[in-house]
């Protein structure tokens, strides 16, 4: 398939976004095959397509403006398989274009643990790497392996391991500017051959108890996440949202103390070091956000956590919001919260 023949001209991108927003692409590409790479390589060159660019998965960590002046790509390489197996490891690949939890689920299927903590985050195989997802106590760097992805800057396809990724906290070397160079074509895993769970949040471990006492599979726990998560947040097939808006915010010991002395119901978690890890929902359900709305954008009812589409809301609009509240967490708190979410 040649890719130029697929391309399309003001595609609208509303249904390639999870929070609805209906911005509209001046180029777009969809992507199902490694050897379209070469042609939208040279057309990219050769200015044929828009020079800016915007790799699309899931877009389920994306707020897009109205017009993207850019050549979309949307990422829909498929494939899943066991590379190889190690003393301590079973290698798994995954396609950049693989549903995120139905890739989990796979891995499960062939009692493979590791990646059940992370299971019903929507988005992509391909997309998860640039920004660490992370939930319930584990991060994707905890069992990455290595990733494939084509440099359009120097034409040539690249491997990154853990180290050349740089993971951080939902960060990566992809997630700045510098990084939109890469376009990820294919992601590998390490997972445990002897499988330890990891159930130290609370709601999971009262849960498995509850439903299966002591004894308990991969599946187990991912069936206990998924139904956690969807008792807290929204499916973006009924109401756009792009998941946990704002990062949990890290801070001193000494000021973690300060604010549990004023608020003695202050939810944090201790992190490496002197520091600590406030819960984002619970500071802002502190400062009255948790169910309300700024026109067409609101604050999920169940879970201060999350941004909502009310209704052909905009990039603006949902920009408005995020600053209001991260203004009146830092005036009641003196603590800045960092959006998840990239603004294109």
């Amino acid at each position: 398939m040649n890719t130029l023949s697929t391309l399309q001209h003001q595609v609208s991108l509303k249904t390639s976004n999870t929070f609805g927003i209906d911005a509209i692409a001046d180029d777009f590409v969809l992507l199902e095959t490694l050897t379209q790479i070469e042609d939208l390589y040279r057309a990219w060159k050769s200015s044929t397509v828009a020079k800016a660019r915007l790799f699309l998965g899931g877009g389920s960590n994306l707020i897009l403006s109205d017009r993207i002046s850019a050549l979309v790509v949307k990422v829909a390489l498929k494939g899943r398989q066991i590379v190889a197996q190690t003393n301590d490891h079973t290698i798994v690949a995954a396609a950049a274009g693989e549903n995120w939890h139905e890739f989990v689920q796979w891995t499960i299927s062939r009692g493979l643990g590791g990646l059940e903590n992370l299971s019903l985050i929507p988005g992509t195989v391909g997309a998860a790497p640039i920004q660490n997802i992370g939930a319930y106590g584990r991060e994707l760097k905890d069992f990455f392996y290595r990733l494939t992805a084509f440099d359009f800057e120097t034409g040539e396809f690249r491997q990154f391991s853990k180290e050349e990724c740089r993971f951080a906290y939902r960060d990566s070397i992809f997630k700045p500017a510098s990084g939109k160079r890469f376009l990820i074509t294919e992601v590998q895993f390490a997972l445990p051959r002897v499988w330890k769970p990891e159930i130290s949040y609370g709601d999971v471990a009262q849960l498995l108890q509850k439903q299966r006492g002591d004894q308990f599979t991969p599946q187990d726990v991912s069936d206990v996440i998924c139904e956690i998560r969807q008792s807290k947040l929204p499916d973006p097939k009924q109401i756009g949202n792009a998941g946990s808006f704002f990062k949990n915010p890290v801070v001193s010991r000494e000021r973690r103390d300060q604010i549990v002395q004023a608020y003695p119901l202050c939810v944090s978690y201790p992190v490496e070091g002197e520091h600590f890890k406030l819960a984002a929902g619970w500071l802002i359900e502190q400062c009255g956000w948790k169910g309300k709305s700024l026109e067409r954008v609101g604050v999920f009812e169940k879970q201060a956590l999350v941004l909502v589409n009310r209704g052909g809301a905009t990039g603006k609009d949902v920009r408005e919001l995020a600053a209001q509240i991260q203004a009146d967490v830092a005036q009641k708190f003196s603590v800045s919260l960092d959006v998840e979410p990239v603004f294109i």
